[in-house]
């Protein structure tokens, strides 16, 4: 792999967090969840829109899986966004705040975050390059008009339902960049983007009077669908992570945020191009608090097994947790590709049998737990590795043994033999950098 990648790797599992790119490198039992994905991103392609919600508590890799979606999303020409639910600066319930964190974050191979801008200026080119090809010189006076009559028509085709303050905007910033007023034209991108700190004097170029609100967020977020399939994309992924979150909010928060996500499942069909990914832990999905509290969203996306087996094509995909054998090959796969370290070297010098005792130490720290450790044992692992390939002189077997540090809300749970109903707090790994 490149030796980038094999750097952010370590540099991401060092500080106990999922990392963005080379994931397959060390990904372990989830063919099956990937190929149900990639399905759905098969379906999305070719004009559907759907959601799809990642099962799995605490360990299972919620996280990995859906970074690793939409890295093979990106690959395969899609446009991404990846929004966490937190406590302190996003709640689902209003779709403004959602509708902000998720065009904030449009990411493509050649943007990482923040794309609109990119995505406005590729697909203005597409359409000035198409009325060249059909016989309209850009030195034509009339060229400009035609431009924004394209970028009308096309936003329009999104179902008629693109609010006009956004087909204005559009043809403004068109406009502006034309005159070469490139900061206006950023500032207005800025608005479009959702934010809120746009001064009046800017509004006032494109005839704007407030901020996209809730009510009106959902129809503009069809219009930037819109942009991304005519800039040439095969259509758009949005993540939302750690649903769970939500369960800590007050009743009618959580009541709001809930009824939320049953619009945009009943809303998905309408927007075609579009894959929603909803992660969240069982208790989210089964608790009265949570899913099973909706009686119109449960029922829509309810979890059901089959003489124990259940099927991946069903709204919610399971995702399984993690077992010693599993963590084991993990561990040699990221032994492999360690940036430092040559192949032959590390596997002399941490030999399987050490690796087996490290996860034994982990798992058993954790009261037996192997579901719950990968994230502290990757940390470890980690750090052997690094330590290795500082000192050529160095015995493995002088750095065996584990203390636990810096604990999320579930591994203290767990040190304390408690359940592990709490989600995984903001920020934390939440499991997911090790469903590999």
């Amino acid at each position: 792999m490149a030796f980038r990648d094999a750097v952010s790797i370590f540099k991401s599992l060092r500080n106990g967090t999922v990392p963005l790119r080379g994931l397959e490198a060390f990904a372990v039992g989830i063919d099956g969840p990937r190929k149900e994905l990639a399905r759905k991103l098969a379906e999305v392609q070719r004009g559907e829109g759907d959601v799809k919600f990642l099962r799995g508590g605490y360990g299972c890799g919620k996280t990995f899986m859906a970074r690793m979606l939409v890295a093979e999303a990106q690959q395969q020409g899609f446009v991404t966004s990846f929004v966490v639910v937190s406590d302190n600066d996003f709640h689902l319930h209003k779709f403004d705040d959602l509708y902000r964190k998720v065009v904030g974050g449009l990411s493509t191979p050649r943007c990482e975050q923040g794309a609109l801008g990119d995505l406005l200026d590729r697909w203005i080119g597409r359409v000035e390059d198409a009325l060249v090809k059909t016989g309209t010189p850009e030195s034509d006076p009339a060229f400009d008009e035609k431009v924004k009559a394209k970028l009308d028509e096309q936003l329009a085709s999104a179902g008629g339902n693109v609010p006009d303050d956004m087909k204005r905007v559009v043809r403004r910033i068109f406009e502006l960049k034309q005159a070469g007023q490139l900061q206006d034209a950023s500032t207005l991108i800025s608005w479009l983007s959702g934010s809120e700190n746009i001064a009046a004097s800017a509004k006032r170029l494109a005839q704007l009077k407030g901020e996209i609100e809730s009510t009106s967020a959902l129809a503009y977020l069809r219009g930037v669908l819109e942009i991304v399939r005519s800039a040439d994309y095969k259509g758009l992924v949005i993540v939302i992570d750690e649903a769970e979150t939500m369960l800590r909010s007050r009743s009618d928060v959580r009541a709001s945020s809930l009824n939320a996500i049953r619009q945009i499942v009943d809303k998905a069909a309408e927007l075609p191009g579009l894959l929603w990914v909803i992660t969240g832990t069982p208790t989210f999905f089964d608790d009265r608090r949570g899913v099973r509290g909706v009686e119109a969203l449960h029922d829509r996306v309810k979890y059901e097994e089959i003489n124990g087996v259940p099927s991946l094509r069903q709204p919610q995909l399971a995702l399984k947790p993690f077992d010693r054998e599993r963590l084991i090959k993990v561990a040699l796969k990221l032994r492999s590709i360690h940036p430092d370290l040559s192949e032959e070297e590390a596997e002399r010098r941490l030999p399987r049998a050490l690796v087996e005792q490290l996860v034994d130490q982990v798992t058993a720290g954790f009261r037996g737990a192997v579901g719950v450790v990968p994230r502290q044992f990757l940390r470890r692992y980690v750090d052997i590795l690094d330590l290795l390939a500082d000192d050529p002189d160095l015995d493995a077997h002088t750095l065996l043994g584990f203390t636990p540090k810096q604990l999320t809300a579930e591994e203290e749970a767990v040190l304390a033999g408690r359940d592990l109903d709490e989600p995984p707090p903001e920020g934390g790994f939440g499991g997911a950098a090790v469903d590999l």
